[in-house]
Order: structure tokens, then sequence, then C-alpha cells
């Protein structure tokens, strides 16, 4: 009697465990109705989180505090500026009257992220310079301003704008100081011919070091170079997607042996300057906004390696420049394979409505394509109907006639 009543126990067990679990992962769609309702405080923390995490295309709250404690662990100087950044972005979006969903989602506020870490890393005063918060927050409040400029042009091609704001708005506060600025210095980026010292070779390669530098490619993205600040933000994806998890990794790892057959030199490989462009394009291709399938994951993969080689070019151009990279080669390779156009149903890119995390967008997907079904097999029927009747018209009549006849 207890074998049999055991199951029925573990059933409701094992289904609250799942749904506590689904709480937490993917968007976390529950919680962001939950927020709503909530004071303004509360919403207000709740996209800030998610703007945190938008830089990796997650829209999670719970993602953006486990990447905050990792920024915190790299330099809390840099994730407090990062956090001022998303906050100031945020609410200019919506005192400039944005569309307060996107908002809510982050959308608005990933930008004045990586605006706000990367003006203190480029920073020649170092951690705790307090006059730097005047310009980033200044930066920070023009994110939405050229946001909003840009998705006015790439709205025509149903394109998203990336971190194009982010590129122009700190290549611009760059610029506009330089590295003998009285006030606000920066370091100086010297020009990169690219030349690797001798004694880079096959041979001097450290290979624990090498498989480092993927998650610290990671951490990149956000300016880091610690592998623990990588891994709790790879933790971070995974909690929301393993989808994206897995293509930052993969694009990472791309970029990295990109680096060796360019004969990079290895001290921009192992500090992960060769990986995070590489690993945004992958995560880009790779499920977010074309649904995943084993031809979209080639995509990714060919799209990683090629943005690794735009890398290698855009940082030799704007070295010239004494310019940062930033996230350019991404952008500019990834809005490339976006606008690929493929007969093949199995390359699919979603329209940007309807863009979230990959798993879900399979779902979409999925219910898309029996709604067609079940609406081309309605309609098949009721063209079947339509011809029974036309053709069976006269077959009825005959038979009327003919039973009239017999009686007769």
């Amino acid at each position: 009697m207890d074998n049999n009543n055991q199951p029925s126990r573990k059933a409701p067990a094992r289904s609250f465990l799942f749904r506590a679990v689904g709480f937490f992962v993917g968007d976390m769609h529950s919680c962001r109705e939950w927020v709503k309702r909530q004071a303004v405080v509360i919403q207000l923390l709740d996209w800030v989180f998610r703007g945190v995490a938008q830089v990796m295309f997650v829209n999670n709250p719970l993602s953006g505090l486990l990447i905050m404690a990792g920024l915190f662990l790299q330099n809390p100087w840099w994730a407090l500026n990062g956090l001022l950044g998303t906050l100031v972005s945020t609410v200019s979006a919506i005192l400039l009257g944005q569309n307060r969903e996107a908002a809510s989602a982050g959308l608005y506020g990933y930008n004045g992220t990586l605006v706000g870490i990367l003006m203190a890393v480029f920073s020649a005063k170092g951690s705790w310079y307090w006059w730097l918060l005047l310009p980033n927050v200044f930066m920070s409040m023009l994110c939405p301003v050229v946001s909003g400029a840009l998705s006015s042009v790439a709205s025509k091609w149903d394109l998203p704008i990336f971190t194009l704001p982010f590129n122009i708005l700190v290549c611009l506060h760059v610029a506009a100081t330089g590295a003998n600025h009285p006030y606000f210095p920066e370091v100086d980026i010297q020009p990169n011919y690219h030349l690797p010292p001798p004694n880079d070779s096959i041979k001097s390669l450290n290979i624990s070091q090498l498989f480092l530098s993927v998650p610290v490619g990671v951490g990149q993205v956000y300016g880091c170079d610690s592998p623990w600040t990588g891994g709790l933000i790879l933790l971070a994806l995974l909690l929301s997607s393993p989808t994206i998890c897995y293509h930052a990794m993969l694009g990472s790892a791309a970029g990295m042996l990109s680096g060796l057959a360019l004969a990079a030199p290895c001290k921009d490989i192992y500090s992960g300057l060769w990986g995070y462009n590489s690993a945004l394009s992958c995560i880009a291709i790779g499920g977010v906004f074309y649904v995943i399938t084993w031809q979209t994951h080639l995509l990714a993969l060919i799209c990683a390696f090629f943005c690794a080689y735009m890398t290698a070019a855009i940082s030799k151009l704007m070295s010239v420049l004494a310019l940062p990279a930033c996230t350019w080669p991404f952008c500019l390779s990834t809005l490339i394979f976006l606008l690929i156009s493929s007969e093949i149903p199995a390359i699919c890119r979603l329209p940007l409505s309807v863009v979230s995390y990959p798993e879900e967008n399979q779902r979409y997907q999925r219910q898309l394509q029996a709604s067609e079904k079940a609406q081309h097999s309605q309609q098949s029927s009721r063209q079947e109907e339509a011809r029974l009747k036309k053709n069976g018209g006269p077959n009825v009549q005959f038979v009327v006639e003919r039973g009239c006849c017999e009686s007769v």
C-alpha cells in the first residue's frame, strides 16, 4: 500500500520543484508581472538588473544580479559606474517618453551599463576618481537619445541597434578628452601594428591560460579580465538560457582560435580580447535573432570566426586614431549576418517584436508552424467540401429523378 502511494506523493513535490525552478529561469515573466504591481523603487531595481543582463541578450534580473556580483568581484569602482550608467540611461528613457515595455525589459539600460563601466576602465585616473561620475552621467543620459535615433533608421529593416550607442558615445568621449586631458585623461592607446614578439610561438603557449581565456573572453564583454568574473557571467547565462551560455563559450573559443591562427600576441589572447566580440556574435546568431537549428548553429560559428577577423582589422584601424575597438566588430559582423537572405526554411530570422531567449523562440516557432498547419488543413478541408458540393449536386438530382421513374 505504501508503494502504491509513493509515486502520488512524489509527483506533487516534483511538480512544485519544476514550477519553482521555472520561476527563476528564462525571462522570469512571473516576476515581471509581479513587479508591475510594486513600488517604483522595486520596478527600477528590476529594470536596472535586467539592463545589466541585456548586454548578453538576457532578460533576467537574477542573471543581472549575478553579473553585477562578478563586476564587484573584479573592481567595485567599475561596477558602481556600471550601475549608475544603467540607472541614468533607464530613467532618461522614461523621462523622454520612450516605450515603457522596452524600458522594463532593460533595453534602454544595457548601453548605459557599458558606457559607465568602460569609461571607468579607460580612465587614466584609476579607481575612485569621483569627478568621472559627471561625464558618466552625461554620456549615459545620451544613450536613449542615440538609441532612439538609430532605432528609427534600423526599424526600416527590422534590425536591432545592438551596442552601437555605446560604441559611439565611448569613442566620442575618448576622442574628446585624450591621454593629456587635465581633468579626464584616458589611457594612452598606441597603434597596434600586430607584430608578435619573438618569444610568441606555439611552444611558448600556456595551455591552462588558453582554456581560461574562454571565460575571460566572456568577461571582457564588460571589460573584465578575471576568470572568476567570467565564470559568474557564464553562470548567469546558464540560469536564463543554456543555449546562450553554450554559444557564449563557443564564440569565445572561436575568437581564441582565430587569434592563434593570426599569430596574435599571447597576452592579448590570454586576456580575452579576441573572444568577447565573437562571443556576442555567436549568441546573437545562435538562437536569439534566428530560431536555433543545426543550420543556424553553424551560421553562428561562421559569424564568430568572421567577427574575430573583423576584430583584428578594426583594432588596427582604431588604434591609429588612439581609440578602442569596443564592440564595433560585433555590431558590424552580426548586422551583416542578419541581412543575408536565404530560401532555406531552417534559417529563419525572427521579427524583432517576438525576439526572446532561444528556448522561447523555439516554442514560438513550433506554435507558429502548428497554427499555419492547422490553418492550411482547415483551408484544404473547406476547398474539398466546396468541390464535393459542386460535383455532388447533379448526382443527387440524377438519383432523385431515377427513383421517381422507377416508382412510376
